[in-house]
């Protein structure tokens, strides 16, 4: 299913681009909004300890949409997957274009040879927007909702040991609306990508769904152009703006122990953010590494760079120095009998820059109007999926679920083991449990 979402007239689009350009500085400087906007993100998925898997061309689609991501119909990709939790493909570019002289017009975008995808991108409409399938006419009375069973149980901070007054536990069958509400309405991402409607114009699309390579590179000059886009909107793009690379995460130890976490440093990333959850019959378990016990779900999204450095001081976010955290021992470890286990997912978002361009620069003359004649928004991120209790390393893929040996500990704070025991495993790994689903699951859905 495309995440193309449809919004109300364009002028709202307009403003929200002009709010975003007034938050740059000065806000009493009167900020029109650009006549041309470009939206970029560029995202970069994997799942430790399973090698990245080169796919024929068709097939990036299909086992996205197994595997979380939005493609459809057979297409490698599509419009809306970068901002999603997707892997396979594990590099996915979207560009979203609005220009205020010809909306909806199509247009191209001239790239440079380093993105190894040809010598420019066609921008196109979106496709119409199916209906959703009415599910219940207007005036038939729905049954009676069974109440939730079961429990929400919340930790948080790295630690190998749980730490006191935790975990905060809320009772699905007892709790009250606004106990269930503040649980779920923990920190989010602010959204500020674009508010895709028939105005503007897309990749990937129907045209065209060619992917980023493994050795891609969007540094270089970009060019945006078609009818009534300004000749001036070209911009060059640096390596703040590449393709981050995937995150090698490792992990070790059982779910009845404390189970390390460790990484290398990922090249541009600004903060780290990792979650795990699981379902234990009709609880379930969450855990993070903020120092904030909500359930953190809605942290998996770009954000905008001020606020990521807001909540690295908050120590919501780890700072781009952290390379290891750990998950208190026992929380995630299988109850008596086993009755209704998952394996617990853990995701890890390693959170890039936001770059903002214009043309012409802001007036130095805070009186002085400023109406740029285009924009450019560049978002970047990599994320990565686990699943705790099976080894992430060195052969973990073959390894599987069993214990380490003592000579794949995990090295000495400081110490970066050698290379060849940072390469990964050549089986795959199981295919990881969807999010979701544990949702779904925990309340009967």
């Amino acid at each position: 299913m495309s995440n193309t979402r449809f919004p109300h007239p364009c002028a709202m689009a307009l403003l929200a681009v002009g709010a975003g350009l007034a938050s740059l500085g000065a806000q009493a400087q009167n900020v029109k909004p650009p006549r041309a906007q470009l939206w970029m993100d560029v995202s970069t998925g994997s799942m430790a300890g399973m090698p990245e898997m080169d796919l024929p061309a068709g097939m990036g689609g299909v086992l996205g949409g197994m595997m979380g991501g939005g493609g459809r119909g057979g297409a490698s990709t599509s419009y809306g997957m970068a901002r999603g939790p997707n892997i396979m493909p594990p590099r996915v570019l979207d560009i979203a274009f609005y220009n205020s002289r010809k909306p909806g017009a199509e247009a191209v975008q001239a790239i440079p040879p380093g993105m190894r995808m040809g010598e420019s991108l066609p921008l196109l409409p979106p496709p119409p927007q199916a209906r959703a399938p009415r599910e219940r006419e207007p005036s038939e009375v729905p049954q009676e909702v069974e109440r939730p069973k079961g429990k929400i149980l919340i930790y948080w901070g790295c630690g190998e040991a749980v730490r006191a007054g935790q975990p905060r536990v809320i009772d699905l069958a007892r709790a009250g609306a606004a106990e269930f509400g503040t649980a779920f309405a923990g920190r989010h991402a602010p959204d500020r990508g674009a508010r895709v409607g028939p105005q503007h114009v897309l990749y990937p699309n129907e045209r065209n769904t060619v992917m980023l390579a493994r050795d891609s590179s969007l540094v270089g000059e970009h060019q945006v152009r078609g009818e009534g886009v300004p000749t001036s909107m070209k911009f060059t793009l640096a390596e703040a703006q590449n393709v981050m690379p995937a995150i090698q995460l490792q992990s070790q130890g059982q779910l009845q122990d404390s189970v390390a976490l460790s990484w290398a440093p990922v090249p541009n990333a600004r903060a780290y953010y990792l979650h795990a959850m699981t379902q234990r019959g009709d609880d379930m378990v969450m855990w993070s590494s903020a120092e904030t016990p909500d359930t953190g779900m809605g942290l998996f999204d770009y954000l905008p760079n001020a606020t990521i450095d807001r909540w690295t001081r908050e120590r919501v976010l780890l700072g781009a120095d952290a390379t290891r955290c750990a998950v208190p021992k026992g929380i995630f470890a299988p109850a008596a009998g086993g009755r209704g286990e998952s394996t617990p997912m853990l995701r890890m978002m390693a959170y890039g820059s936001e770059s903002n361009f214009a043309y012409p620069p802001r007036p130095a003359d805070p009186k002085a109007a400023w109406e740029p004649e285009w924009a450019v928004r560049v978002r970047v991120k990599s994320h990565t999926m686990a699943m705790l209790g099976q080894e992430q390393g060195e052969g973990s893929a073959a390894r599987g679920s069993r214990r380490a040996r003592p000579e794949q500990a995990a090295a000495p704070e400081g110490v970066q083991p050698p290379p060849e025991q940072q390469q990964q495993g050549s089986e795959q790994a199981p295919l990881p449990i969807n999010p979701g689903a544990i949702l779904r699951g925990i309340f009967g859905r």
